[in-house]
């Protein structure tokens, strides 16, 4: 029982060590985050392609435009969206064109199809009255 009570001191100042350690290294990362709010949802996107890029391969030299499922019901009539439940995410390749509708929840490719992003006509300045 003696040996136990010489311990205890110790053990609360290695507790008390990893405490402050594990603030400085929260507060470090909250103050990178400030500074550059973005760079979490980066990471985010960057964790989620690799995710995906396990199920199916993905376009090479393209990062997606990342989307979230946030109200199926108002999707239904579109096929690409059919089986989509919230929360779904939505990996846009546009140079690749193609789309990949992916479930995190269950970690499943759900739909892949082809995207058509119409290109814009160019508009013409209209011609100057002739004379």
């Amino acid at each position: 029982m003696g040996n136990a009570k010489r311990f205890v001191p110790l053990i609360l100042f290695l507790l008390l060590v990893a405490s402050v350690a594990g603030n400085a290294m929260l507060y470090k990362k909250l103050r990178v985050l400030k500074q550059n709010p973005q760079m979490l949802a980066q990471e985010e996107n960057k964790a989620l392609v690799a995710k995906v890029g396990q199920l199916i391969v993905l376009p090479e030299g393209e990062e997606p435009t990342v989307a979230t499922v946030n109200e199926p019901e108002k999707l239904k009539d579109q096929p690409f969206f059919a089986n989509a439940k919230q929360g779904d995410k939505v990996l846009i390749y546009t140079k690749a064109k193609k789309a990949i509708l992916y479930r995190t929840a269950e970690n499943k490719i759900v739909e892949v199809a082809p995207v058509n992003i119409g290109e814009q006509p160019a508009v013409s300045a209209p011609e100057a009255p002739k004379e």
